[in-house]
Parts: structure tokens; C-alpha cells; sequence
């Protein structure tokens, strides 16, 4: 009995050791905690992987990171934050994607992260002043050139100053596709889940000027929109679906990363998307790379920047453990002003952050916006898409563009102006009546 005894306490011992190693126990530094990050950016996750390792490696806390499929993060997010084990790290797309999760935004007033901030710009607040998620990059899309491309079918960046001219050496490039091997336009990707580049990012353009004429306030959602340059999204959308790779019907089962590998591998001299995607790019290497704003034939565009800014918003999970919550604080902190944490940001991950101690990126299509800011071009705010009612909004959107795609009929752009237009009002109206529900 006294061998049984004896065998028991010691595999017991067997046992609480293992579990101490797998739960990182720590007894000389009394750390502990885990943390658990679900990553908005999938062209970024293995970066993402390999720092929350090393982080692991370094201090024994286990950080794991989990990364949501394309289009998917808010669906992800809903299923993950109900688990007993819920991210401690996650994202929110700024003050409408703050009231869709604001029970769950730790306050982050009082720590270092918000302290590392360059500006307030990049803090959301809630009605209290009390902040509740912090951005951790800054970025910018546009239309992604391949200037070696573009010169080869006998053009040059100067000669696009506007919708007009990019119309034109768009259609110039069409013309001649089959000779020079190549086309003007990647895919647009208008696959379910893959469509955010048309009804989100492209959206955005027709908005901001809306918004500008008018002086809509953008700290909030707007109850109405008016659709003041539909015609205008229409015919950039045009350009993209008449000039592209493929027909605009297949269109509907290509997704982001088609058009991404189309562009890489030389198909494409035209491709919209945001200097997120240089890692997937860079190998035409940076002398070959430029990116231009997205023209849609508005008045004075010749002085339109870049669109720049950030839905990019970390926030930490308050219903986590209290352990965990210090953890993930004590991740940020080590991300954000560390030596590994910044490198890895900046030439790893391309990001361009907000941080005090934040490196400039190893990302040659931020310097585009640089030089255009500093030009005196105007850039084109992220603000329209942030307040966009939800995620069913753009989704309903991006649903109508594809069957337009499939069949480009006025019949079938009214469809489109009534998910742009009164969808907006429907979905402002749902919303509120959600909260009053909640209130009560």
C-alpha cells in the first residue's frame, strides 16, 4: 500500500509539473496569465505567429493567435467570444464596430498602450472619454500600379490625373491585351466574403465626397445617405469589370487572393487594393510598384490624394480574467516598444503605426501616400466606411454589385442605389431599435 502511495504522490507530481509548464507557471518571476489574439488580417498571420512565439519564448506566457478567413472577422469574433476560453485581443473597426461590442472593450485610459499613441486620433472614446480601443496601424489604398507594365504597353504614371485619363490608358491597355500579354485590371473578387474591396473600399469614395459636400458629421452614422455619386461609383466599377483578367459574370467566384496572385504574377498593370497587400507583391520588386488614387470623375480629383487611415482597432477583452487581461496588456506593451515588437511591425508586417516608437515600414506603397500628402493632395478619409450601419449592410451591397457584374443592366444599378441608399436607412433603423430593446 505504502508503494502504491508512494507511486501516486509521485506521478501527481509528474502530472503538476507538466501542467505548470504547459500553463507557462512561472515561480521565480510570478508571471502568468495567456493570451489569446484573434487576428483580423490574414495576409499577415504567419508574422503574427512567429512574434507571439517569440514573445512566449522570452517571458514563458503562452500567447496564441488565431486568424479569421477573409471576410469573415465579425462572424469569427461572435462564435469565439462566447467560448469559456474568448480572445483576451481583439478587433473592433472603430466607433461603430465600438457600439456592436462595447460590453466587451476593457478601459484603456490608464495604460501603456494608450500612452504609446501619437494622437488621439487614433484612440476610441466612449461617451465618458474613457478609451476603449487603440489603432495599431495606419494604411492606405488606392490603385496598385506595375509601372514596368504600364510602360511596356506605352504609357507612363504622369500621364493618370483623373478618372478620364485612367479611363484611357485603361482602354488603350484592353485594346491591345492580347499582343502585350496582359491586362488593365486584376479581377474585382466579388465572391461572397471576398467583395470588401468594391462594397467597403470603393464605396468609401463616393461617400467621402458626399460627406464633404454636405459636412456629415463622421463621429457617428449619418440616419440617411443620399447617393450623391452613384453614377460615379458606377463608372469606376465599370472600368474595373470591362478592363479586367476575366469576364465580369466569373467575377462572382474569384476571390481576393485570385486577384492578388494576378497581379503578382504580371497579369494585371491595375490592381485596387491598400499597402496591406505588399508582402504578397513585393517580389516585382519595389522599382516596379507605385500606387495612384482611385479616380471616379469627380470635380478637381486632379488634387485627390490617397485614401489613408485605419478601421484597425485593438481592444482588449474586459469579461477575460483579470490575469489575462494584465497579460495581453503586458503583449501590447512588449509589441509596441521593443526592439522584436516594433521590427516586426514595420519590416515584417509592412504596418505603418500610430506608436511613439514605431519604425518606419519597409512598404514602398506607403511612400506614395507620403509623397502625395506632401504634394498638398487632399487625402480622402476612411471616416464614410467606418460608419457604414453594419456588416449585413455591406454584405447586401456587395451582393447586388455581383449580380450586376453578372448582368450590367440599369435595372439591375437601381438595385445596387437601393442597397446603397435606402438599405442605409433600414439598417440605422434596425440598429436603434435593437439598443431601445437592449435598453429595456
Amino acid at each position: 500500500m505504502k508503494k502504491r502511495i508512494a507511486l501516486i504522490l509521485a506521478s501527481a507530481m509528474l502530472v503538476s509539473t507538466a501542467v505548470c509548464s504547459l500553463a507557462s507557471c512561472n515561480g521565480d518571476s510570478g508571471k502568468k496569465g495567456h493570451v489569446y489574439y484573434l487576428n483580423f488580417k490574414p495576409e499577415i498571420d504567419a508574422e503574427w505567429q512567429a512574434l507571439a512565439a517569440k514573445y512566449t519564448e522570452e517571458t514563458g506566457i503562452q500567447v496564441d493567435v488565431s486568424t479569421a478567413a477573409s471576410g469573415t472577422y465579425e462572424q469569427t469574433l461572435t462564435s469565439e467570444i462566447a467560448k469559456t476560453d474568448a480572445p483576451t485581443l481583439f478587433q473592433i473597426n472603430g466607433p461603430v464596430g465600438y457600439a456592436n461590442w462595447k460590453d466587451y472593450c476593457y478601459d484603456l485610459t490608464d495604460t501603456d498602450l494608450y500612452k504609446e499613441l501619437t494622437t488621439d486620433d487614433f484612440a476610441v472614446k466612449d461617451s465618458d472619454g474613457k478609451v476603449r480601443a487603440v489603432a495599431y496601424a495606419v494604411e492606405c489604398y488606392g490603385i496598385i500600379v506595375n509601372t514596368e507594365l504600364l510602360e511596356k504597353s506605352g504609357h507612363q504614371l504622369s500621364e493618370i490625373t483623373n478618372f478620364e485619363t485612367l479611363k484611357a490608358v485603361a482602354e488603350d491597355i484592353t485594346a491591345h491585351s492580347k499582343d502585350l500579354g496582359f491586362s488593365a485590371f486584376t479581377n474585382a473578387s466579388l465572391a461572397a466574403g471576398e467583395d470588401w474591396r468594391m462594397q467597403t473600399h470603393l464605396a468609401n469614395i463616393p461617400l467621402f465626397y458626399e460627406f464633404r459636400d454636405d459636412n456629415v458629421d463622421t463621429t457617428k452614422t449619418p440616419a440617411t445617405i443620399k447617393g450623391t455619386y452613384l453614377d460615379n461609383y458606377r463608372q469606376i466599377f465599370d472600368l474595373y469589370l470591362n478592363n479586367a483578367t476575366c469576364a465580369p459574370s466569373l467575377m462572382t467566384s474569384k476571390s481576393v487572393d485570385d486577384a492578388t496572385a494576378e497581379f503578382a504574377a504580371g497579369q494585371a498593370v491595375f490592381f485596387q487594393n491598400g499597402d496591406w497587400a505588399y508582402n504578397q507583391i513585393k517580389d516585382l520588386g519595389d522599382d516596379k510598384l507605385a500606387m495612384i488614387p482611385i479616380y471616379i470623375g469627380v470635380e478637381g480629383e486632379e488634387n485627390q490624394g490617397i485614401a489613408a487611415g485605419t478601421e484597425n482597432y485593438w481592444a482588449v477583452n474586459s469579461q477575460a480574467a483579470e490575469e489575462d487581461i494584465q497579460a495581453t496588456l503586458d503583449f501590447l506593451k512588449w509589441v509596441t516598444t521593443t526592439e522584436e515588437g516594433t521590427t516586426a511591425l514595420a519590416s515584417d508586417m509592412s504596418l505603418a503605426s500610430p506608436f511613439k516608437q514605431a519604425k518606419a515600414p519597409a512598404n514602398v506603397l506607403d511612400k506614395f501616400n507620403q509623397e502625395s500628402m506632401a504634394a498638398g493632395k487632399y487625402v480622402v478619409s476612411w471616416a464614410p466606411f467606418k460608419v457604414m450601419p453594419s456588416e449585413d449592410y455591406k454584405t447586401e451591397l456587395g451582393s447586388y454589385l455581383s449580380a450586376y457584374a453578372a448582368k450590367p443592366t440599369d435595372a439591375n444599378w437601381n438595385r445596387v442605389k437601393e442597397a446603397f441608399v435606402d438599405n442605409w436607412a433600414a439598417e440605422v433603423e434596425k440598429t436603434a431599435q435593437a439598443s431601445t430593446e437592449a435598453a429595456e
